[in-house]
């Protein structure tokens, strides 16, 4: 950035700046801590320069936006052409309920809509089977059959809104139960505009939501993918989480690199599947945590852009410009937010939405003040929302493109970042890629460790969360938080009851058949699902049979 006689004379006037002003202020004022880290506990300079930055090359390594490596962002005016997608992740009880809850965020100024699906939807289970007692419609709305994504979606035209799905077992159900609502509308899935999360072995390292072993699960991702480029070209196929990776605990560029692992075996599943890369990589999307390191979380995402894209080109040959694009959904980070003084947390948001947007993300859910005691009621939705128009009306951060590059601390963050994923990458290589080094137990462990590591920090005050270990005060218990009806279970079982009773068994059962056999061979799963769930088939039958063919998936225990 700056030449070689410019940095020697650079290095010599900081030398002189310690010497003659640092360490006689150190000598009457220490500084507050011995040794200064990032959230991630990588060492913290007092200072950068440009001899921090000194490699960078403008043009090969930031580049402008919307070109590669896309440092700078995927679009050449960003914000200034439009605002993220402010989508916010909602839905609880039933589907009536979660139907009112999107209305209200649509009529509050919400641009894209957000679907969490309760603990049975997602590992494929009836709202009566017995495992789902006890949790149907707490963490998210109970989904059965199409009759209730009819419900879901009731007065919302499927044309005008785009929608996202966190489901991943399941999620070819869930897709095919979407593409029949669309089409009960009158929408075709060509006009189909949303994303299914779809990543399965962040499911193996981090969350816990699966059903099938490995192999089986990537042939319905590599399915999805096939079905959707002929079928739904406008839906993203996938999107690739490091959102969970890091709320177990891991390192920001842990995050990055076990994230962008994960997406190398998906690119190659669907390689070898037959797909060409250029097909496919166009609908693939990520998903990010935002932490409260402000600047650090900046240089997170800039990293994994850049090293996406290097990635695309170089290793997959991929020639479309969109095929090395990364484009990104961030969400607030949940484990951030404390049940202690539970306003704070619309603080802590706040930080992490300005995190996501000078990022460049391109849609973003921001967490309510009272998640970490209950689902969100509708005043901390609001303020959620609003908090994201403020950062996109108020504080002008958005004006401009990429504000903080040549930021000397986060370009040399950035690198760092970069540094540290791809060293990563290559050890997943040489364990045989992501499936195999989840299956050893690497990355889990190597989360693990973090999590013990950043969990000690606090216990010994080491790091500081306000109200937590320090400014603590006297609280009363919270009031007006949200409370799922326990009926809401009797509720479902009820309709289920229904749907069987009045339904096209026959056909239901024809179906099932069919998918069945399908499975045991090698055909593409989508057009079998999307039929079974038009005949209203309900996802445990779906997941059922697939369980019956595939087995399901054993977690090994890592210690």
């Amino acid at each position: 950035m700056t030449d070689k006689g410019n940095q020697d004379g650079i290095k010599k006037a900081k030398r002189n700046w310690e010497t003659e002003r640092v360490e006689k202020l150190l000598s009457k004022r220490p500084e507050r801590k011995e040794s200064f880290v990032t959230g991630s506990n990588s060492k913290v300079n007092r200072l950068y320069t440009p001899v921090d930055i000194e490699d960078l090359d403008y043009l090969e390594d930031l580049g402008f936006p919307g070109e590669y490596p896309f440092t700078r962002g995927v679009q050449p005016t960003m914000y200034r052409g439009r605002f993220w997608t402010m989508r916010q992740y909602a839905g609880f009880a039933t589907a009536e309920e979660s139907n009112k809850r999107y209305k209200y965020l649509l009529e509050q100024g919400q641009t894209g809509l957000s679907v969490a699906f309760d603990l049975p939807t997602q590992i494929g289970y009836d709202s009566d089977h017995p495992l789902s007692e006890g949790e149907v419609g707490k963490v998210g709305v109970a989904i059965d059959s199409l009759k209730d994504m009819e419900i879901l979606f009731d007065g919302i035209p499927l044309d005008k809104v785009s929608t996202s799905m966190t489901i991943n077992a399941p999620a070819a159900v869930l897709l095919a139960m979407y593409i029949a609502v669309g089409e009960k509308q009158g929408v075709t899935s060509e006009k189909l505009n949303g994303t299914i999360q779809n990543d399965i072995l962040k499911e193996y390292i981090a969350r816990g939501t699966y059903i099938f072993p490995t192999q089986p699960s990537m042939r319905l991702i590599t399915n999805i993918f096939e079905y959707c480029a002929k079928h739904v070209p406008k839906w993203n196929t996938i999107s690739i989480s490091g959102y969970h990776i890091r709320e177990a605990g891991s390192t920001a560029s842990q995050e990055v690199a076990f994230t962008l692992a994960d997406g190398i075996a998906y690119v190659q599943a669907a390689i070898n599947a037959g797909l060409e890369v250029d097909e496919f990589a166009p609908r693939l999307s990520f998903f990010f945590n935002s932490h409260n390191d402000l600047l650090e979380e900046v240089a997170k995402f800039r990293a994994a852009r850049r090293l996406w894209a290097k990635i695309m080109k170089e290793r997959f040959n991929a020639e479309n410009p969109k095929s090395l694009m990364m484009r990104f959904h961030t969400q607030t980070g949940g484990s951030t937010l404390t049940a202690q003084q539970p306003d704070n947390n619309i603080v802590r948001v706040a930080i992490q939405t300005l995190a996501a947007v000078l990022g460049g993300t391109q849609s973003l859910h921001t967490n309510s003040r009272d998640e970490a005691l209950a689902l969100p009621n509708e005043e901390s939705v609001r303020i959620a929302l609003r908090t994201q128009q403020i950062v996109a009306y108020e504080s002008g951060v958005a004006e401009t493109v990429d504000p903080l590059a040549g930021c000397y601390y986060v370009e040399a963050m950035t690198d760092r970042i970069e540094k540290e994923a791809r060293e990563y990458i290559e050890k997943i290589d040489e364990l045989g890629g992501a499936p195999s080094a989840i299956d050893n137990g690497f990355i889990q462990k190597e989360i693990q460790d973090s999590a013990y590591m950043y969990q000690m920090e606090i216990e010994e005050s080491k790091r500081v969360v306000v109200g937590v270990n320090k400014f603590q005060i006297e609280e009363q218990a919270a009031k007006g938080l949200l409370r799922v009806d326990p009926s809401v279970g009797q509720m479902q079982k009820t309709k289920l009851e229904e749907l069987r009773r009045t339904r096209d068994n026959a056909k239901v059962n024809e179906g099932l058949a069919g998918l069945k056999e399908a499975a045991q061979g090698e055909q593409n799963l989508m057009p079998y699902i999307v039929e079974a769930v038009k005949n209203y088939a309900t996802l445990g039958e779906v997941c059922g049979v697939l369980r019956e063919v595939f087995g399901e998936y054993k977690q090994s225990i890592v210690l």
